[in-house]
C-alpha cells in the first residue's frame, strides 16, 4: 500500500471512476447521492490508503499511528457452532480491511462451546497462548464461561457483542434492539396489530435483547402481549419444533411474524406453508438477517452493521492500545431498513371478525 502522502484525491477519483466533486462530497458525507455511490467511494478510498485531513487529526488525538513501526498480531476467537457462519466470515473480513490497512495480521481461535470438564479451557488456553498476542476479538455465541475467561487475559481486549453487567472490556455491536424497533413499528405502520415474535429468547444477551425490545415495541405501539402467543423457545428438535409453530400460528391467527433469529426463516416459511398460508399475501413477515437472503431476495428486514461494526471494533483495539488507561467504552452502530416485499396491509380489518391482541 502507498504512503498517505502520494495518495490524492484525484489518485481516488481515478481509482472509483467518480469525479473529483463526486468523490469529495461522499467523503464529506454531504446529501445528494446514492448510498450505494456513497459506500462505493468509501470502500476505494480505504483500498488506496486515502484519508481525510479530519481522518488524520482524529488518529493523532486519539494517539493512534498511522504507520505503526512493529505489525501487531491479533486473534479473533469464535466459537466451534459459529466458525463457519455467514456472520463470522462477515466479521472476520471486517476486521481483516481496518487491521491490514494498518499493517496488522489477525487469525482465527476456535474455542469450544461444550465442556467435557475443567480442564478444557485450560488446554485450550495452553495451546493457544493467546497472552503473546497484542489483542483479542472475543465473537457473539461464545459461552460464558469461555467468555469470561477470555476477558481474564491481560492484553487488550474487544467484545464484538453487548457486555455483561459491570463488564471490564471495550465492546461493538450491531445493534439488534433498534432493528426490533424498526421491524415492529413498520408493520405497525402496515395495519398490523397481531404480530407474532418467534425467536429464541434465552441463552445469549442479544436474544434477551431482541425479545425486551419486542415488547417495548408493542407497548410503544398500545398493543398487549400474551407470552403464549409466541415462539420464544430454541429451534432444538426441528420436527417438534414446527409441530409447535404450526399450532401457534393457528391458534394465535397472527396477520404479521417478526423473526428474531434468521436461521428459523425456512421453517417459518415450512408452517406457513402446511397451514396453506401464504407469504405476504396471508401473513406478513419482517425477519433480521445477516446478509441479503437468497432463499428470500426481496425479505423485508432491517439491515445490520455486522461487518461495519467488525471495522469499527477494529478501530476500537487500535485506540485501546494507545489509550490503556481511559475508560471502557460500549458502541452500538444503528443501520436502516430495507422494506423488501414480504410485508403487506392486512387482508382482515379490525373491524371484522379480527380479535385484538391480549
Amino acid at each position: 500500500m502507498r504512503k498517505k502522502k502520494s495518495v490524492t484525491l484525484q489518485d481516488l477519483s481515478r481509482h472509483s471512476g467518480l469525479s473529483v466533486h463526486t468523490v469529495s462530497k461522499a467523503l464529506r458525507g454531504l446529501p445528494g447521492m446514492s448510498e450505494e455511490t456513497r459506500n462505493l467511494v468509501h470502500k476505494a478510498a480505504r483500498e488506496i490508503g486515502y484519508r481525510t485531513k479530519d481522518q488524520e487529526r482524529v488518529h493523532a488525538i486519539e494517539r493512534i499511528p498511522l504507520h505503526p513501526q512493529k505489525p501487531a498480531r491479533f486473534k479473533m476467537v469464535v466459537s466451534d457452532k459459529t466458525e463457519t457462519s455467514d456472520m463470522i466470515l462477515f466479521i472476520l473480513s471486517g476486521l481483516q480491511e481496518k487491521l491490514s490497512a494498518y499493517g496488522h495480521t489477525i487469525e482465527t481461535a476456535t474455542i469450544p462451546y461444550r465442556l467435557e470438564d475443567d480442564s478444557t479451557l485450560r488446554h485450550w488456553s495452553n495451546i493457544q497462548q493467546l497472552e503473546y498476542c497484542d489483542g483479542v476479538f472475543i465473537t457473539p455465541m461464545i459461552g460464558k464461561a469461555q467468555e469470561a475467561l477470555l476477558l481474564g487475559y491481560p492484553i487488550p481486549r474487544v467484545l464484538i457483542n453487548f457486555p455483561g453487567p459491570a463488564a471490564k472490556v471495550d465492546s461493538v455491536a450491531w445493534d439488534v434492539g433498534t432493528a426490533i424497533h424498526q421491524s415492529v413499528q413498520y408493520l405497525i405502520s402496515k395495519g398490523h396489530t397481531r404480530i407474532m415474535y418467534i425467536g429464541n429468547i434465552h441463552i445469549h444477551r442479544g436474544f434477551i435483547l431482541r425479545w425486551q425490545s419486542f415488547l417495548s415495541a408493542m407497548k410503544e405501539g398500545g398493543l398487549d402481549v400474551d407470552p403464549d402467543d409466541h415462539m420464544t423457545g430454541g429451534l432444538g428438535g426441528q420436527q417438534g419444533w414446527l409441530d409447535q409453530l404450526v399450532d401457534k400460528l393457528r391458534q394465535a391467527r397472527p396477520t404479521a411474524i417478526v423473526n428474531a433469529v434468521h436461521n428459523d426463516l425456512v421453517w417459518i416459511y415450512n408452517a406457513c406453508s402446511r397451514l396453506g398460508k401464504r407469504i405476504p399475501e396471508d401473513i406478513s413477515i419482517v425477519s433480521l438477517a445477516h446478509a441479503e437472503n437468497a432463499f428470500v431476495p426481496e425479505l423485508t428486514r432491517p439491515i445490520l452493521m455486522i461487518r461495519e461494526s467488525a471495522v469499527r471494533a477494529a478501530e476500537r483495539m487500535l485506540w485501546r492500545m494507545a489509550n490503556p488507561h481511559l475508560p471502557y467504552e460500549h458502541t452500538l452502530l444503528q443501520g436502516g431498513f430495507h422494506e423488501g416485499a414480504t410485508v403487506r396491509p392486512p387482508a382482515e380489518r379490525e373491524a371484522g371478525t379480527v380479535r385484538t391482541p391480549r
